[in-house]
């Protein structure tokens, strides 16, 4: 079995050619590349700071491209500084048709308060699909959903809420959606609803809460299908007591699968963790030896959207927080994802945390993560040098 995690000490695009050249697939890259910031950017020549980090990433991100899938998705962390420029190359590399959003992380929630100006609290993510039409994203989480929202009990003990079986956007009206204007039938005594009359049965045609005639949201065959998710009961509207149809929406489906809530595109430090508790979850392994690092809670949310049996790639591996993250991903799931991490062997500045704890470049921060991991949660840890 492949193990959960394999690093590789190397020139990262170097490792890329030669996973392409390999027929290596991935499903899922998640980078967190070097941000321009014009103090801590190794990459700077007469061209300027933006044309030479635009150069330093652009054959990365196409020999990425050579490596992903079909069904792939590439996720990149970045900041303002060059936010726009990134949006722009991933068009290039990638097509505009296959840009699916720009993220908005909330890692530092007290705001960033060195220097004039803003408090900076934010990063963003970019999102893009190898193939827009063949990508496996999906860009829901469970996580998002409260059973609070679901306060009724079925006899199963599952859990579910009444929504309008009438269609509440007035945008959808008779004219506009008339195969979805018809009676239905229902018995507010016994709750049942049927697309033809029975015993007890009266007819009831899609209203709004003013009279004005509304459409179902569900077609008549659908009804047919599915007559057990439907409850016919009497409400108070402004004109006075009706029969309504209502239809009972599921916590849980009947097959045991968890309820997912589509994902926003602001994503709290509440939610997936921020830089203060990526510097306590890396302490707590290997100590304070990386400036910065990302939360596993962001990276297990970007796993989250990606089949769990996904393949990941992090090139730009820094403190090794995405190998880290999916082993956490399969503990809690059982899922059988692997990630291949790359990290140079550029050295650590003499007298940093890092070097003082005896690591003495950049790929023994990664190595020594990743070797804590395996110890801590299992799955393995191949590694090599390219």
């Amino acid at each position: 079995m492949e193990p959960w995690n394999t690093f590789v000490e190397g020139d990262n695009l170097d490792v890329l050619h030669a996973l392409a050249a390999a027929g290596e697939r991935f499903d899922l890259v998640y980078i967190d590349p070097p941000y321009n910031t014009g103090n801590d950017f190794a990459y700077a020549d007469r061209w300027g700071r933006h044309d030479a980090w635009l150069a330093m990433m652009r054959p990365r991100l196409l020999a990425a491209r050579e490596v992903m899938s079909e069904r792939a998705a590439i996720f990149v962390s970045i900041d303002d500084n060059e936010a726009a420029h990134l949006r722009l190359l991933l068009d290039e590399v990638f097509g505009e048709d296959c840009f699916l959003a720009q993220l908005v992380v909330n890692l530092n929630p007290k705001g960033r308060q060195l220097g004039g100006g803003f408090a900076t609290s934010h990063e963003y993510v970019l999102v893009y699909a190898r193939d827009a039409k063949a990508c496996a994203l999906d860009a829901s989480s469970p996580d998002l959903v409260d059973e609070r929202d679901f306060p009724l009990a079925a006899g199963d003990g599952r859990r579910f809420r009444h929504l309008p079986l009438r269609n509440t956007n007035k945008k959808f009206n008779p004219v506009t959606a008339p195969t979805l204007a018809f009676e239905v039938y229902g018995d507010p005594a016994s709750g049942r609803v049927a697309t033809r009359p029975f015993e007890g049965s009266v007819a009831i045609k899609p209203v709004f809460g003013d009279g004005s005639p509304a459409v179902w949201r569900w077609s008549r065959p659908l009804i047919e299908e599915r007559p057990d998710d439907l409850v016919c009961r009497l409400v108070k509207g402004r004109n006075g007591e009706r029969v309504d149809v209502f239809q009972r929406d599921w916590l849980h489906a009947a097959d045991g699968q968890s309820r997912r809530k589509k994902l926003r595109t602001i994503w709290l430090a509440e939610e997936i963790g921020s830089t203060d508790t990526a510097v306590a979850e890396l302490k707590a392994l290997v100590g304070h030896v990386f400036e910065s690092p990302k939360p596993t809670g962001l990276v297990r949310r970007i796993l989250a959207t990606m089949p769990a049996d996904a393949r990941v790639i992090d090139f730009f591996a820094g403190s090794g927080t995405t190998g880290h993250a999916v082993a956490l991903a399969n503990v809690a799931d059982g899922g059988s994802r692997s990630c291949l991490s790359v990290n140079s062997a550029e050295p650590t500045r003499v007298g940093s945390n890092a070097f003082n704890a005896g690591l003495a470049s950049v790929a023994d921060i990664t190595r020594a993560r990743l070797r804590a991991v395996a110890a801590a949660l299992g799955g393995g840890l191949d590694e090599r040098r390219h």
